[in-house]
Order: C-alpha cells, then structure tokens, then sequence
C-alpha cells in the first residue's frame, strides 16, 4: 500500500550562513519523523524570514502546492515554524479551511493548540460564514432593488456567456448605467452583476461608468 503523501515546511528568522545547518536539521529530522508516521515526503518548503511576516515565498509556494495537488498533510518542526503572532493564526487559518493535517515534532504527532488558539480560529470561520452570508444578502437585495425600479435582466442581459459555460469578463457597460439610474450604489451594482454571472470588480464598474459620463460630456 502506497504511504500517504505530505510536505515538510522548514523556516529560519534570518539569512545568516549560520542558519543554514537549522534548516538542514529541521529537514533530515521532519523526514524521519514523515517516515516513522507512514507518510511520503513528496516536496520540501524553505524560508529563511521572520515568522510575523505572511509574505514569504517559501510559505507561499507551499499554500499553493498543497491546494494544487490536494496533498492532505505537513510536517513542521514546531507551530512557531509556520508563523508568529497575528501571522501565525493567519496560516493555520488557511490550513484548516483547506483540511490540512498538521504533525509537529514538538508535539510528537498532530498539531496540539492551545484552548485560546483554537477558540480564535473557531470565530475566524464563524466570521468568514457570516461574511459569505452578507454577500448573498446584498447581491439579492440588489436584484430586487433593481427590478423594484424597472430593470429587467431578461431584456438588458445579452449572451451572459458561450454554450461552453465560460461566463463573460467584459463591462456590460449599458447595464451598469441602468442600474446607476436606479440610485443603486457601485457596491450593490458589482453585486448584481456577479449574481447574474459577470465576472467585474468595484472599480471596473467605476471606472466604466466614470468613462461613461466623461463620454457623454463630449458629447453634450
């Protein structure tokens, strides 16, 4: 039976040269220690850069490697490998919304917080549910704003996208303007149009009607 595949994260807080045989450590050790627990060490991450910082490559490039190739399980030498302080809680944040097992050396298996830690990521994920929630609600509170004031999607929203199902990435900028006139914000209006498949930001909007106004000037 073919062992389980995982990644070893290994970090330094410096660049020094002295730092270089604690990286090396902390690998030969995390292997032996993947080993020992039946899993196949199949990439290794380094940083040498402080923990307070989220903005490392070596951590980033092991956030995107696990998410690409859905490898289940990390090996660190200890939680203070993966970050400090507020940076800290941010990674492991990340690591459990994507279902990662963590195993420590420190803790000689799985991941050990304490009572404080797991209580903040309980109310990051209790926030982030929430948030997903006020999205909704506004994208459907702007579509019945909208057709409240006469818009009407089924005769304003031409070929949202291709028999392909790739939806659209253009400013549908006729539609914006409709939904400008009816004093929605540019917030709500980016809403709306996500919730009927465009794919457009805040400022996209803006801007498309801000050249919109500018062009009728010219007009005028």
């Amino acid at each position: 039976m073919m062992n389980e595949k995982a990644v070893i994260y290994c970090r330094v807080s410096t660049e020094k040269e002295t730092q270089d045989t604690s990286i090396e450590r902390q690998e030969i050790e995390l292997k032996s220690f993947a080993k020992e627990k039946g899993y196949e060490v199949v990439e290794v991450f380094t940083d040498r850069h402080s923990g307070y910082d989220i903005e490392r490559e070596g951590l980033l490039d092991l956030l995107e490697y696990m998410k690409e190739y859905h490898i289940p399980t990390l090996f660190v030498q200890d939680e203070t490998r993966l970050g400090r302080g507020n940076g800290r809680m941010a990674v492991l944040h990340l690591l459990k919304k994507m279902n990662v097992d963590i195993f420590t050396l420190s803790d000689s298996g799985n991941l050990k917080l304490n009572e404080m830690d797991t209580m903040l990521l309980e109310i990051l994920a209790l926030v982030e549910e929430y948030q997903r929630k006020l999205h909704n609600a506004k994208i459907r509170r702007g579509m019945r704003r909208a057709v409240e004031n006469g818009y009407r999607p089924e005769n304003n929203l031409k070929d949202r996208g291709n028999p392909e199902g790739r939806e659209r990435i253009d400013a549908p900028i006729e539609q914006i303007v409709n939904l400008r006139q009816t004093g929605m914000t540019f917030e709500e209006i980016t809403a709306t149009l996500k919730g009927l498949g465009f794919q457009i930001s805040k400022a996209t909007v803006h801007r498309r009607f801000k050249e919109y106004e500018e062009n009728l000037e010219q007009i005028k």
